[in-house]
C-alpha cells in the first residue's frame, strides 16, 4: 500500500505471523512542479510505484525463504522482468499486431485494422488472466488482490478500517490496475487508428514510443472516472473494466482481509490513523474527504 508519505509491505510467513516493511515516499512532484503536470504525473508516478513494487517484490520473495537463504538480489530481478517485457511485447504487441495482418488482408481502412488488432489483443490478454487465474498461486494472488480492494474500500467509505469491516465491501475498484490497463487498450486502438499503415517493425516501435502518451492520457481518464462514479454515463463507461475484476479479483480470506488491513493502517498518515481510530471508539466516522491521498497501486 502506498500512502501520502509511506509505502507499507505486510507479508504473511509461513510461521503464520506477519512481516512489515515501511519505507518513505519520495516522490518527483514534491521536488518538481513539472512532475506534478497533468499527462505527465501518471507516467512519473506509474514509473515510481514500479520502482517500490519491485523492491517490495523483492523483499517480500525473501520472507517465504529458509532461513539463511539469500534474498532476490537486483540482477536476478533484473533478469526476470526483462524477460517479462519480451514476453509481453511478443504477446500483446507483436502478436497480435501480426495476426491482424493475416486476419484483416483484405481491409481497407485503417481505423478497421486496428480495431482487429486491438480485439485480438483483448482477447489474448483476457485468455491469459483466465488461464493463469487457475493456477493455485495465482488464485491465491488475485485472493489478496480482492483483500486490497475491500480494505480501501472500507477506509474510503468512512468505515472502520478491520477485516470484518473490510470483507462487507465489493473486490471491485475503479482505480485497479486492471481498470487501467483496459484503458489503456482501449486508448490504443484510438490513437493508432490515426495512423497510417507501416511496416510490422515500425508498427511494434511505434507502439513502444508511443506508451508514455496513452499511459500519461489514461491515468488522467482514470482519476477524472474515480471522481465522478456518482454519474451514470462514467459507471457505463467503467463497466468493462470493473467487470473484467471479476477475473483479476477473488474473495479473500480473514488472514488476507488482515494482511491488507496491516499494510493500509502502516501506511496512512499520523492524522489518517488517528481518524481510523476515532472511527473504532465511535463506531462509524465518515471522512471529510474521499481516499485521494492513497491512490490504488494494483
Amino acid at each position: 500500500m502506498r500512502g501520502p508519505d509511506t509505502y507499507a509491505v505486510a507479508v504473511r510467513k509461513p510461521d503464520g505471523s506477519v512481516a512489515m516493511k515501511t519505507g518513505p515516499v519520495t516522490s518527483l512532484a514534491s521536488r518538481h512542479p513539472i512532475a506534478r503536470l497533468p499527462f505527465v504525473r501518471g507516467l512519473i508516478g506509474l514509473a515510481e510505484s514500479m520502482k517500490i513494487g519491485m523492491g517490495s517484490l523483492r523483499w517480500s520473495a525473501a520472507q517465504s525463504m529458509p532461513e539463511g537463504e539469500r534474498e532476490l538480489g537486483r540482477g536476478s530481478m533484473g533478469i526476470s522482468t526483462l524477460m517479462a517485457i519480451v514476453f509481453f511485447m511478443g504477446v500483446f504487441v507483436a502478436l497480435p499486431a501480426t495476426l491482424a495482418r493475416i486476419l484483416g488482408g483484405g481491409f481497407d481502412a485503417r481505423w478497421q485494422l486496428t480495431v482487429l488488432e486491438g480485439t485480438i489483443r483483448f482477447a489474448l490478454f483476457v485468455g491469459y488472466l483466465v488461464a493463469i487465474g487457475r493456477l493455485p498461486d495465482v488464485r491465491r494472488l488475485f485472493q489478496y488482490h480482492g483483500a486490497e480492494h475491500k480494505t480501501i474500500a472500507a477506509f474510503e467509505a468512512g468505515d472502520v478500517v478491520t477485516p470484518d469491516a473490510a470483507d462487507r465491501y465489493s473486490t471491485r475498484h475503479v482505480r485497479c490496475g486492471t481498470n487501467f490497463v483496459l484503458i489503456v487498450m482501449a486508448l490504443t486502438v484510438a490513437v493508432y487508428s490515426v495512423l497510417g499503415r507501416p511496416s510490422l517493425p515500425m508498427r511494434v516501435l511505434s507502439e513502444i514510443f508511443l506508451v508514455p502518451l496513452v499511459v500519461g492520457i489514461s491515468y488522467e481518464l482514470i482519476r477524472l472516472a474515480a471522481a465522478g462514479m456518482r454519474y451514470r454515463v462514467v459507471r457505463i463507461l467503467m463497466a468493462p473494466g470493473l467487470a473484467l475484476q471479476r477475473v483479476t479479483t477473488r474473495p479473500p480470506s480473514r488472514d488476507q482481509l488482515e494482511v491488507a488491513v496491516t499494510s493500509l493502517r502502516a501506511a496512512m498518515s499520523e492524522t489518517q490513523r488517528a481518524e481510523v481510530e476515532t472511527r473504532l471508539d465511535a463506531g462509524f466516522a465518515p471522512m471529510r474527504w474521499v481516499g485521494a491521498a492513497i491512490p490504488l497501486p494494483a
